[in-house]
């Protein structure tokens, strides 16, 4: 076994042992990937200020995101087919996300479904879901995150469409993986991902299989998108998902000041600026580019997190320094979920961790309430 001392570590070990078309599904971005990359490029742009002669015993990076107290601003993003980069993967990536102390959020395009994590966690989670046509079915699927205990809700506004993404297509991605000769021969160079996978049973949507009607191909991520997905989604519909729900509701995929506005006034609970990980709008601002913005205007009305190329603890920091009060992590909890299935997350968690409170320190603090732009170079992270 390798020495693991980074993400990126992780990331050269997972892309050995899950097969490619999962692989390539997360480490992947939408149309020229643009805006994939730029999501983490923009990070390395800013700079830190290095303190020295401070106290740096006693540090905290504790906070709460909406109001759950957790061990750093960091909570683990909903990823479609989690359970596909190693086996049962959203119970691992849970199990390791409760023991670590931060939140984890399910996907609705989840392989293990709510009532799976449910039953392997004592944590609360949350879950995320996308609106779909069939009201019925979202009605049910809320009531199900009900029964499952779920601390909130995280409904996400940026996928009513799917955007075109070509490693999917080319791969022919599916849930389980098509037979076809291209498929078995990668397989093949995969043993310890095929043993995990006869180890278990859940081997495709399991918060949809069984659950909702109508959807003529199960196996396929963007048909089923295409047939369910309601691109006449409104703030009507947010209204809706609120009344229905009666809980915590975050609102994910916020990269304009006007769409944030319209969700401090929805009643929500908290937003996430986020582009999806660069999969959508190919040529969208990057995440990090967009959040000061965001934060001068509705910062003081909501509770606003982000996502998208965090690869660190130091991007962490640059977020909350720039005014997020969370920040989901999705690629990094995947690298370590398919090079080491629940220890490789834990393991993302604690690389995450330290540099966050290693840098904290080497800023001059040691308690991340006390940490603003006064940490950033000026000149070197975006204005509002």
């Amino acid at each position: 076994m390798p020495v693991i001392t980074n993400i990126e570590d992780l990331r050269v070990l997972a892309e050995k042992r899950v097969p490619r078309m999962f692989y390539d599904y997360a480490d992947s971005g939408s149309w020229t990937e643009g805006t994939y990359r730029a999501n983490e490029a923009d990070f390395q742009k800013i700079k830190l200020r290095q303190r020295v002669a401070v106290n740096m015993e006693n540090r905290t990076t504790a906070t709460k995101m909406v109001g759950l107290d957790v061990k750093m601003p960091v909570a683990i993003a909903p990823v479609g087919l989690t359970g596909m980069q190693s086996a049962d993967g959203e119970i691992k990536a849970a199990r390791a996300a409760e023991k670590f102390g931060i939140p984890f959020i399910l996907s609705t395009m989840s392989i293990c479904s709510m009532e799976d994590v449910a039953a392997a966690t004592t944590a609360p989670f949350m879950y995320q879901l996308y609106m779909m046509r069939d009201r019925e079915a979202m009605s049910n699927m809320i009531e199900r995150a009900r029964k499952a205990k779920c601390s909130a809700l995280v409904l996400t506004l940026d996928l009513q469409v799917i955007g075109q993404r070509h490693k999917d297509l080319k791969n022919g991605l599916t849930a389980p993986p098509s037979p076809t000769i291209a498929n078995i021969i990668n397989l093949m160079t995969k043993p310890r991902w095929c043993l995990g996978m006869a180890g278990t049973r859940r081997h495709t949507f399991g918060n949809l299989v069984g659950h909702v009607k109508g959807v003529s191909n199960m196996k396929s991520l963007s048909s089923w998108t295409n047939e369910q997905f309601d691109p006449r989604l409104s703030w009507e519909d947010v209204a809706w998902v609120k009344a229905q729900w009666g809980g915590k509701l975050i609102l994910k995929g916020i990269q304009d000041v006007e769409d944030a506005k319209l969700a401090a006034q929805s009643g929500a609970d908290a937003i996430v600026v986020s582009n999806h990980g660069g999969r959508q709008l190919d040529g969208a601002q990057s995440s990090i580019e967009a959040l000061p913005a965001i934060v001068a205007a509705v910062g003081d009305q909501i509770e606003v997190w982000m996502d998208g190329g965090i690869r660190s603890g130091q991007d962490v920091l640059k977020a909350w320094a720039l005014g997020a009060r969370g920040v989901l992590i999705g690629r990094a909890m995947v690298y370590g979920l398919g090079a080491m299935g629940e220890e490789g997350v834990t393991k993302a968690l604690q690389i995450i961790h330290k540099e966050l409170d290693v840098t904290m320190a080497f800023c001059g603090h040691t308690n991340i309430q006390n940490v603003n732009t006064n940490i950033l170079l000026p000149g070197t992270f975006p204005k509002a």
